[in-house]
């Protein structure tokens, strides 16, 4: 793991912006230590939500009162700062989903529906979240495709001999991880893509765990579909992001059916809407789909590279007090990691210490993660996990160290 750079952020200002973290749990101040689960959101993006409510609610694209339009001028807004975010050539790339996972099935359900057949393979790799896992064994089990994995090494990361090994003129697509959401690593997408590119294979990037940490740049990573969430970069739940270029939209069939994706309905035939319509049937999440647009705005006030500098700092200490507790071995040791660190200690249950933890107001996630083979791969059960945001402080990383002691002293 590289040295942490330094860090330039009023980490204690920055706290005053988040109302849920100045709480008592179990009579000790919060310690919130699961962001990679989701993240806690500032006042500016839950006031964005009440002047949602309180100001213009009301349905988007369809109607012509003044409501109706600041809705839909807010909604679009939106999707401009996607747009923008992500550095796509044209707005009409990003779609609005519900999530990761909606937008892993989206890609799943449409492209692969209609372009993979019987033999081709679908390459992924084995630090995947389930939900980069089961979307594609469905279509295998349909389409009767092949899956393949690419292994991963006793660092955590991927073996990208392996990789090429596993390309052929048969792979068709490659669904990976751009963050391992278990253990931190940053996978080389650029070189992943590259060589997928070059055997004439389409390229998924799941950024859940990347799009509040890196610079994300879809043109220059030359990403065919790129997915994320909006809950784990300070944004609202049950709203995210699926990326694709125009031209395979273009291509592809509808998700759902309903409102909105349809140009004209008649009982002998419908046509469809152009994208990203044609993906967006019904009403759509529209207050929180607003609200992305001031998370967004409120990582660039901070500067990403700020919000970055200071989670590795963070990474960087827990690393090295973790590593002087006895027993306790650190499960992913990348070169490139985000600020996640897994662990097991010996003797001890991943749960007993997560439940002794929280009776100190410790929120700490454990279990597989949504990643039971990559826990298989390392042999365990589940770990301990930590995951910082630009709220978090070296103080909360002592007391995590100090309540693990206490996890060891009451188990062992």
């Amino acid at each position: 793991m590289q040295a942490a750079p330094e860090t330039i952020l009023d980490i204690a200002k920055i706290r005053q912006d988040f109302p849920i973290l100045h709480q008592q749990v179990n009579g000790r101040p919060l310690v919130y230590f699961d962001n990679a689960a989701t993240n806690q959101k500032p006042l500016p993006v839950i006031d964005a939500l009440t002047r949602y409510y309180e100001g213009y609610n009301a349905n988007i694209h369809r109607g012509i009162h003044h409501l109706a339009e600041q809705a839909t001028a807010a909604f679009e807004a939106s999707r401009r700062a996607v747009q923008q975010f992500l550095n796509a050539k044209h707005w009409e790339e990003i779609i609005f989903t519900y999530g990761t996972t909606d937008g892993i099935n989206l890609v799943a359900q449409t492209y692969g529906r209609k372009f993979l057949n019987a033999g081709d393979e679908i390459v992924i790799s084995g630090m995947e979240h389930h939900s980069n896992i089961v979307p594609w064994q469905m279509l295998c089990e349909e389409r009767g495709c092949v899956l393949r994995v690419i292994p991963v090494d006793d660092n955590g990361e991927l073996m990208l001999d392996e990789y090429e090994k596993l390309l052929s003129e048969r792979t068709k697509l490659v669904s990976v991880v751009h963050v391992s959401n278990s253990l931190g690593t940053i996978n080389p997408v650029e070189t992943i893509i590259e060589k997928a590119h070059a055997v004439g294979a389409v390229v998924l990037i799941d950024g859940a765990q990347a799009s509040s940490h890196l610079d994300l740049d879809v043109q220059a990573l030359d990403a065919d579909f790129y997915v994320f969430s909006a809950h784990k970069l300070y944004g609202p739940t049950g709203m995210g992001v699926l990326y694709g270029k125009r031209a395979l939209l273009d291509a592809m069939p509808p998700y759902r059916g309903g409102g909105e994706m349809i140009k004209e309905v008649t009982f002998e035939k419908t046509t469809y809407n152009d994208p990203p319509y044609k993906f967006e049937a019904g009403t759509p999440n529209i207050a929180d789909v607003v609200a992305v647009k001031t998370a967004l705005e409120y990582m660039d006030g901070l500067g990403k590279e700020n919000i970055a500098a200071h989670e590795a700092d963070l990474l960087h200490y827990a690393t090295e007090q973790l590593q002087e507790l006895d027993g306790l071995r650190i499960i992913g040791q990348a070169k490139h990691k985000i600020g996640v660190v897994s662990w097991v200690m010996d003797g001890i249950h991943h749960q007993d210490t997560g439940v002794i933890l929280d009776q100190q107001g410790i929120a700490v996630r454990t279990g597989h993660h949504c990643t039971q083979p990559l826990m298989q791969r390392f042999g365990i059960a589940g770990t301990t996990r930590a995951s910082f945001a630009v709220y978090n402080t070296k103080d909360e990383v002592d007391r995590l160290i100090a309540g693990l002691r206490r996890v060891q002293k009451m188990m062992l």
